[in-house]
């Protein structure tokens, strides 16, 4: 079967839902207002696309590509990142809802993050050096064998991670985070 070309077209508040949208290639697209949730867009490919004000929360991203692309507004919980296709996997997101998403052993160099809610996310064995955590809420956020160099938390809240356990040379934390990178010493800091 062929595979459906879509390049520069706009998608204004479409409900693909429960949907799966397979054979498509999507290039310099824009989704506003769309429903993604629960769609299966395995073995799709996105290529300088903007999805805002989008929900996509729990689709299936099998393989998905998702290069150069930016989210803004949008509801991505329960996403499972890291079973994307990481060939020049790209993205940034502000304002974003992306609780309990998982983004394992992906390459975020560089990522920005800005606004957005990071609870209960897994970043576990990955490259988040250069990144950007701009006033983000990161509670319970997994960091275990990430690399972390470089990468800017000072406006962010609520994330704790192990320094031992991941690469933070210049790592940029405030002052009032400091506790939660020790926390593993179970100390009483005032």
């Amino acid at each position: 079967m062929d595979t459906a070309l879509h390049q520069n077209k706009t998608f204004d508040t479409v409900d693909y839902s429960d949907q799966k949208l397979s054979d498509n290639e999507f290039i310099n697209c824009e989704f506003i207002n769309c429903n993604f949730s629960k769609s299966d867009f395995s073995y799709i490919d996105f290529l300088d696309c903007t999805f805002k004000n989008c929900n996509l929360s729990l689709s299936t991203l099998k393989s998905t590509g998702l290069k150069n692309i930016k989210f803004i507004g949008c509801k991505l919980m329960g996403l499972d990142f890291s079973a994307s296709n990481s060939f020049l996997f790209s993205m940034s997101f502000q304002d974003c809802l992306l609780d309990y998403s998982t983004f394992i052993y992906k390459k975020l160099k560089k990522t920005n993050f800005i606004d957005c809610s990071l609870k209960d996310v897994d970043f576990s064995n990955t490259d988040l050096s250069l990144s950007l955590f701009k006033n983000c809420d990161l509670a319970n956020a997994t960091f275990q064998d990430c690399i972390l160099e470089k990468t800017d938390f000072r406006s962010s809240r609520n994330y704790a991670f192990d320094p031992s356990e991941n690469k933070i040379k210049r790592t940029r934390v405030s002052q009032a985070a400091l506790a939660g990178l020790l926390e593993k010493f179970d100390l009483d800091i005032e």
